[in-house]
């Protein structure tokens, strides 16, 4: 149910919406702003949110009915802990598969719970505005999710998929206080892109219960997935697993637990060996990237997806590998890399980097 903002003045922040206009009906609603209520928190939320429980719709929606079956994973509740860039959008997409009777999302302080809800909320407008969704859809979606930062309300899940920011200590103290509080049938699953799942399976207490399972940016969009088991999962975990993420719409690869799996193992040595040829002269940033995307058939070139991803981040992950396994040739680390993020030209996020940038629109090579 919604109320309005004015009965509640315990509300813990404020979020302004701009009006929105739907294709599917003649309606216009102003900016002014409604509470959905959750277990342990109250949210402002979107115009758009508040007309999903109002507002007709002639939009059909080509997936299934929004029910509840657990999926062939069995799993009815979900925890999503972290609901950063990648976190909120499994987070969205588990809740609109319809398999699960509650989603749990989890952040530890409320401004990030907080961040986390308006990204979901804001995806699924664009979704309902692009005619992707229908309203009731959409509305169904946002209310199979409970949004918390009791950490206690993840106890009984049946299956917690963590996103939270790539620091192994972090990750120690969360696993082993879900080793702890949760239930001793509960499946742990990490979305890390590049740190080891043995390493996080041994602080859960439970590495026979542990998996990967790496999303890719932005997760409502992409479908793969890459389903990671260590030597000590069990089979049968690992096919629950596997069978979640088609449960939900994604298409899964299996890989065991090596350096960023298959896609990033792949494709970040690949990275720096572009950096590698900048370093030696052997061609300028334009020609790599036009080389790459006219002759490998790639949808842009290696410096400009750098660049898109953040050279910080790029950084971060050829670090921890050249400082886990020395003695691999094809972990290094470029000079022009090192010397861009040290005067922090990290690429699109900071409008510099192999490229200028202008928000997301790239501009010429940096001279």
């Amino acid at each position: 149910t919604t109320r309005p903002l004015a009965s509640s003045p315990t509300l813990a922040f404020s979020t302004s919406f701009i009006s929105v206009s739907l294709s599917v009906s003649t309606m216009s609603i102003s900016s002014s702003r409604y509470i959905v209520r959750n277990t342990h928190s109250n949210f402002t939320i979107s115009p758009l949110s508040f007309l999903l429980r109002h507002a007709p719709s002639r939009i059909q929606h080509p997936a299934k009915a929004f029910f509840s079956t657990g999926g062939t994973a069995g799993f009815q509740t979900v925890g999503c802990v972290g609901l950063g860039l990648m976190g909120h959008g499994i987070c969205q997409v588990a809740a609109a598969s319809g398999v699960h009777s509650k989603v749990i999302a989890y952040e530890k302080e409320q401004k990030f719970l907080d961040a986390g809800h308006d990204r979901i909320v804001r995806s699924l407008d664009k979704l309902v505005e692009r005619q992707k969704m229908t309203m009731q859809f959409a509305n169904d979606t946002l209310g199979k999710i409970e949004f918390t930062t009791d950490i206690d309300a993840l106890k009984d899940a049946d299956f917690i998929v963590e996103a939270i920011i790539e620091n192994m200590d972090l990750k120690e103290d969360l696993y082993t206080k879900l080793g702890s509080l949760c239930k001793p049938e509960t499946i742990f699953a990490s979305n890390t892109s590049s740190l080891s799942i043995a390493e996080m399976a041994a602080f859960s207490g439970r590495p026979d219960k542990f998996v990967g399972v790496h999303f890719f940016n932005p997760v409502q969009l992409m479908k793969l997935v890459e389903v990671i088991k260590t030597t000590e999962t069990d089979p049968v975990v690992f096919d629950k697993a596997y069978k979640w993420v088609e449960d939900i719409g994604k298409v899964p690869v299996t890989c065991g637990d090596t350096p960023g799996f298959i896609v990033n193992r792949l494709l970040v040595p690949s990275l720096m060996q572009a950096m590698a040829m900048i370093d030696r002269q052997d061609a300028s940033v334009n020609d790599v990237d036009v080389a790459m995307k006219l002759g490998a058939g790639h949808p842009m070139g290696p410096l400009h997806l750098a660049d898109y991803i953040g050279l910080d981040t790029c950084l971060y992950i050829i670090q921890g590998w050249v400082d886990k396994y020395p003695d691999e040739p094809s972990f290094f680390i470029p000079a022009c890399l090192q010397a861009k993020v040290e005067a922090g030209d990290l690429g699109r996020k900071t409008g510099k980097g192999f490229y200028k940038w202008d928000g997301d629109k790239r501009g010429d090579p940096v001279e």
